[in-house]
């Protein structure tokens, strides 16, 4: 037996000796906490939108939430302590209520006692040496979220076997030997049993109400007094910041979006989807393994000081075997307003023998400086000054049309949506909100006239959400001009954040709805005219949320038609289509959803047999290099020898995807005009 073995023998025996002392020390919830639970209770069946029964049926589906939220993997508890517990799934109404918190705290000390236990057991074998053999026929369910809990603790050592194996592969395969496969290993495991014997009666509640909240909608959510601080749990690091939105996915922490003009997005190395699995310093050799890491631990390691730079170990979006990590860099900075503000450029086209000009205005945010607007001054800056300024420069240039390009544009102040609609619409209603009460406010241009009245054209995608889909559902309604691109997010509803006694709550209060009625909710903007995307609908948008709000329509209001480019669209379509199945850059988007549509429904498990995983891992490799080259050939550009290189290479050399599409709506836009005044 090895010293360090024989150390960790004797801790152990500590443990069982002080066991009982340990669990008197489990933390015990506050008074603070209990008085918090009632208002939520009463903020969620008063406040909410929703008609909120906290009855019965919800007990049994909150407590199912609450052992989601806890292990959701079902890696640590077994059905017995899941039973032992399952009285809370009859009264879990009566302790929110009452606050009487102490049976959730109760469960939390157990699902702990069994984490703890089980680190210890991982560091045991690897203590051990691990000595495994990677040439049986195993392999690792990915994804056990349906699985049944285990009946025994030695079926969870099974499972724990096949984990642990197959981290070390992993890790193997990445080229490091045993000993540094170890090393790493122990890191991680040592890290997050340290972290987790750190959990306090905060943390205990957080998880707590953040189950309870959820079951109503995905964006209704206690907030404690230090995640008030950051607003929410997905973290906006826009402030000392990459710039980044974060979001937890089972152990790993994965990036939801990029902040418009952030440093994430100007740097061009992240995506969303993406897994960050380390975090380094720019002064520091060594990297955080932040596997398990809790989401506001990691955005911690990930903020500092504007000018340092950060080091992230990623696992981009389309791998599927964790060794297909790059580490990035990216310079720390804060996003202000000059780096979201609106800008423009103009696309030539040439057809016909004759050159023809669409001018494109970037729109990355709905912004306005609240600050300066309400000190009266006369030039403040706002979204729809700075487009109508770029509006102005692009008439002046002689345009033949202009497409708003709001991509990734996850919304903003809702005023501003309202009022640039009324630069091109000559007055009239822009969106309807109804509260919980059924009531409904219109909102709308008040003013006459319009800035421009030429050919539009709207570019959308998935992360174009909340303000951009009002805007985008206007312009489509009014018949103003053509929606491209890809359906929306699909966020439809609207927030408000209320103090507590001890911490907040932010409660979905009210539903956007279109002038002809329906909701933007959960369906989002479907567009005319569809762009391929690689953002995947299943596991990026409002429906891919768990209890998200059902879309729904309200009674249409009066507005008048300005086009109707709906007659259009048949022929428009078939022109577009003969575009994209031409074009490099829409085949290599096509081929690419579809391979990881197959993977979705297919890779549900890796093997631990190591030749058999390298050849599956080649095998896909092979397939994604293979799709980059003939894009890459097609173009003219040189090839690659590792897919995982495409990420870094120059936009411009490379013109990728997005850029094709911005170009393909310029081409659309052109098509419209042309086809307009034929007729």
């Amino acid at each position: 037996m090895s010293l360090i073995a024989a150390i960790r023998q004797l801790s152990a025996l500590v443990l069982v000796l002080t066991l009982s002392t340990a669990i008197h020390a489990q933390p015990e919830p506050s008074d603070a906490q209990r008085q918090a639970a009632t208002e939520v209770a009463e903020s969620l069946r008063y406040g909410h939108y929703a008609d909120v029964s906290l009855g019965k049926a919800w007990s049994r589906e909150a407590f199912q939430r609450y052992l989601d939220v806890l292990d959701g993997q079902r890696a640590y508890l077994t059905q017995a302590d899941v039973d032992e517990f399952r009285d809370l799934e009859r009264r879990l109404d009566d302790v929110l209520y009452d606050g009487d918190l102490e049976p959730v705290f109760a469960l939390h000390s157990r699902y702990q006692q069994r984490l703890e236990s089980r680190l210890n057991w991982i560091l045991d074998r690897l203590d051990e040496g691990l000595n495994y053999t990677y040439d049986d026929d195993d392999r690792l369910e990915l994804d056990r979220d349906e699985a049944p809990w285990a009946e025994s603790q030695a079926e969870l050592d099974e499972l724990w076997h096949k984990r642990l194996k197959n981290a070390a592969l992993s890790q193997i395969l990445n080229d490091l030997d045993d000993e540094q496969v170890i090393d790493n290993l122990r890191q991680r495991y040592e890290g997050q049993l340290s972290r987790v014997r750190q959990t306090n009666s905060e943390d205990i509640f957080g998880l707590f109400m953040a189950a309870m909240t959820s079951t109503i909608d995905p964006h209704t959510e206690y907030m404690s007094p230090r995640q008030g601080e950051s607003f929410d749990i997905q973290m906006r690091l826009s402030l000392e910041g990459i710039g980044a939105l974060l979001q937890s996915e089972g152990e790993y922490v994965k990036v939801s979006s990029l902040v418009p003009g952030g440093p994430a997005e100007r740097a061009g190395v992240l995506e969303p989807a993406d897994r960050i699995i380390a975090v380094g310093q720019d002064d520091e050799e060594e990297m955080v393994n932040v596997i398990g890491m809790r989401l506001d631990e990691v955005v911690d390691l990930i903020r500092g000081p504007k000018g340092s730079v950060v080091r992230l170990d990623v696992v981009p979006a389309q791998a599927v075997d964790m060794t297909r990590s790059r580490v990035v860099e990216i310079t720390r900075d804060t996003v202000n307003l000059e780096d979201q503000a609106a800008s423009s450029e103009v696309v030539e086209i040439r057809r016909d023998g004759r050159d023809h000009r669409v001018g494109v205005i970037k729109i990355p945010t709905f912004y306005v400086d609240f600050d300066a607007w309400q000190a009266g001054e006369d030039e403040y800056r706002s979204t729809t000054r700075d487009v109508a300024r770029e509006v102005e420069s692009l008439k002046e240039q002689g345009v033949d049309g202009i497409v708003l390009d709001l991509r990734n544009n996850g919304g903003g102040a809702l005023q501003e949506a309202n009022s640039l609609i009324g630069l091109f619409i000559d007055r009239g209603p822009t969106v309807q909100v109804r509260d919980a009460r059924g009531r409904i406010s219109l909102y709308g241009d008040t003013e006459s006239g319009s800035l421009y009245e030429g050919p539009l054209g709207v570019l959308v995608n998935r992360l174009s959400a909340s303000a951009s889909e009002i805007f985008a559902g206007a312009i489509q309604d009014y018949g103003r001009g053509l929606v491209l691109g890809n359906r929306t997010f699909g966020k439809g509803t609207v927030q408000t954040i209320d103090d507590l006694s001890h911490g907040q709550v932010k409660l979905t209060r009210a539903k956007f709805y279109r002038i002809s009625g329906e909701s933007t909710q959960h369906r989002g903007v479907e567009p005319d005219i569809v762009f391929p995307s690689l953002l995947d609908p299943e596991i990026i948008g409002e429906s891919a949320l768990d209890n998200a709000l059902e879309w729904d329509t309200v009674r249409a209001v009066q507005y008048r038609n300005y086009g109707e480019p709906w007659r259009y669209l048949e022929e428009l379509s078939a022109q577009h289509r003969e575009r994209v199945e031409s074009h490099p850059n829409f085949i290599y988007l096509e081929s690419q959803a579809e391979l990881a549509r197959e993977l979705r429904e297919e890779q549900t498990s890796v093997s631990l047999n190591r030749e058999q995983r390298q050849r599956e891992m080649e095998e896909l490799e092979s397939r994604q290099l293979g799709l980059e080259n003939d894009r890459r050939r097609a173009l003219g550009l040189d090839l690659l020898d590792d897919w995982v290189d495409a990420r870094g290479e120059d936009q411009e050399e490379s013109e990728p995807a997005e850029r094709a599409k911005l170009l393909e709506s310029a081409e659309v836009l052109l098509d419209y005009t042309l086809l307009s005044e034929r007729r």
